[in-house]
């Protein structure tokens, strides 16, 4: 009896076992394919946003199923029909590189606020990340930015930390509550 009690409970350790590492797959599957991807678009040869389906991926890892990547949304839908999704190979062959939270993360690193000249930190998501300045002086954020722009943003937007992008936000939005100071002169030319 103990010993028909003892294999029970071996199998169903094993089979637990098995469902938390197949469940732990399809969890990573999930999150590693989640987020807003930059791809060029093979028929436009144009950046296009696409999403991967990271549900239906996680779900078919975790059921042992061979994982078939296919897009859940795609930024060119809107003009056009659902594609072959041709561009899922860019997406095989480097995920990670086409993440546009990456993409972004890696474009701050080294770079100055175009306002106080500090260098912009480390870029948190979620948290306070930093802005842009647009070629007319105006700061957005980047949920204001459609990711298929990112390239051209990239090429002509300068970075704004965060704390700079809440002052100019304010300054432009409520004017008449600012006062501007002049620059208290410079000590040190003083003493010279």
């Amino acid at each position: 009896m103990n010993l028909v009690l003892y294999a029970f409970f071996a199998v169903a350790a094993a089979g637990t076992i098995f469902l938390l590492v197949r469940s732990a797959v399809g969890l990573y599957s999930y999150f590693h394919f989640r987020g807003t991807r930059l791809v060029t678009c093979p028929e436009t040869k144009r950046p296009a946003a696409v999403e991967i389906d990271a549900a239906h991926l996680g779900l078919a890892s975790a059921l042992g199923m061979g994982p078939r990547m296919r897009l859940e949304d795609c930024s060119r839908w809107q003009v056009r029909e659902r594609c072959d999704e041709p561009c899922l190979s860019q997406l095989e062959n480097a995920p990670e590189e086409c993440l546009v939270r990456r993409i972004v993360t890696l474009w701050y690193e080294g770079k100055d606020c175009a306002f106080c000249h500090k260098a912009i930190p480390p870029v948190e998501w979620p948290g306070h990340q930093p802005a842009l300045m647009d070629p007319n002086g105006r700061t957005v954020q980047w949920h204001e930015i459609p990711a298929e722009q990112l390239p051209d943003v990239l090429a002509t937007f300068r970075p704004v930390c965060w704390n700079c992008h809440v002052t100019e936000t304010f300054r432009r939005e409520h004017p008449e509550m600012v006062v501007e100071r002049p620059n208290p002169p410079n000590s040190k030319q003083d003493a010279a």
